[in-house]
């Protein structure tokens, strides 16, 4: 029941605009960023490894339950479809993320619509830009929180309170953008995400705001046989975050040996809080067009005691268009 409460006293101050000078809210986050391309970056709207002239998409689904050994904790569950369009030269996405957090009490849903702009550089450099609209939604469930004119000396919480009660829910636009490069074994790009900054203040507090989230990722793929199994890969990759003072680095690698995907990664965060985050291991497998990916974030800081580890599962299929055309050129990062 102290957890309980904790952790709802956390959420409104974090979310409701109390005590907003050292606090404010923070987006959702996946482990596996590339299992949520579109999340990461808007830019990637239309990558698909199978997207050549239209007529082929990709739809995928991401689950993520962190810290499941706390009470009343963050479960994340996210939605996508992108497909490449050579009328429009670039690509148009759709996607849905629902956030839950503190077992009901904070809800938060977005609903976007992306669209990416391809340019071809070269003949093996190409560039995209994206740009993301969303609707956002944040609810409250009032009946899970407890004030403290509904304390009795003897019997807990059992007064009504005279707290004023605001709405159960807000909704507001936002906007994101994202630039993305690459060719045959290279990429990398920036995404801004949130950059108006919505008020998050069910209290109408014009200072609570959500933060601008700043993302700048890179990678590559090195072919380890190309010649008897051209799926045969190892991909470093590095992902750098920031958000309001919550900044962090993750690196690691995927390796890709027929069927079976496997990966290693480290999180460390940075800024005013320096620590060892989490250690992320990976395993999947991928059968035609379909993917699927299941994470597993050690902690290894000092909540380890408490904050094990977190979950995620990550699912994706894609289908190809029945004659290929040749104008788009597909971006070969790691599928996971």
């Amino acid at each position: 029941m102290i957890k309980r409460i904790l952790l709802s006293a956390l959420a409104v101050g974090l979310l409701f605009g109390l005590g907003h000078d050292d606090a404010s809210g923070q987006d959702p986050e996946f482990s596996q960023f590339y299992a949520t391309p579109i999340y990461t970056n808007p830019a990637m709207a239309g990558t698909g490894q199978c997207q050549r002239g239209g007529g082929g998409g990709r739809a995928v689904i991401n689950y993520r339950n962190q810290w499941p050994s706390l009470p009343g904790t963050f479960v994340t569950t996210a939605f996508s479809y992108d497909q490449h369009f050579d009328k429009i030269n670039g690509g148009l996405g759709l996607m849905a993320v629902r956030d839950v957090a503190g077992e009901g009490l904070l809800t938060t849903t977005q609903l976007s619509a992306i669209y990416s702009y391809q340019l071809v550089v070269t003949r093996k450099l190409f560039m995209r830009f994206g740009l993301e609209g969303q609707v956002m939604q944040r609810g409250l469930d009032w009946s899970k929180l407890r004030w403290e004119d509904q304390i009795d000396a003897t019997r807990g919480f059992v007064n009504a309170t005279s707290e004023p009660i605001p709405p159960a829910k807000i909704t507001t636009p936002n906007f994101s953008t994202g630039w993305l490069i690459y060719t045959e074994n290279f990429y990398g790009g920036v995404a801004v995400h949130n950059l108006i900054e919505p008020v998050q203040s069910f209290y109408g507090d014009p200072e609570a705001k959500l933060p601008r989230r700043y993302t700048a990722h890179l990678g590559s793929v090195i072919p380890l046989d190309k010649r008897r199994n051209p799926n045969s890969t190892f991909s470093p990759n590095a992902l750098f975050m920031m958000q309001g003072q919550f900044t962090q680095l993750n690196v690691g690698f995927y390796l890709n040996r027929g069927p079976l995907v496997s990966g290693l990664w480290f999180r460390q965060t940075l800024g005013e809080v320096k620590n060892s985050d989490a250690l992320m291991l990976l395993v999947g497998f991928r059968k035609d067009k379909f993917k699927f990916g299941y994470s597993f974030d050690l902690t290894v800081d000092s909540k380890k005691a408490a904050a094990r580890g977190s979950h995620e599962i990550s699912t994706a299929i894609e289908w190809c268009p029945r004659r290929p055309m040749i104008k788009h050129k597909p971006l070969h990062c790691p599928d996971f």
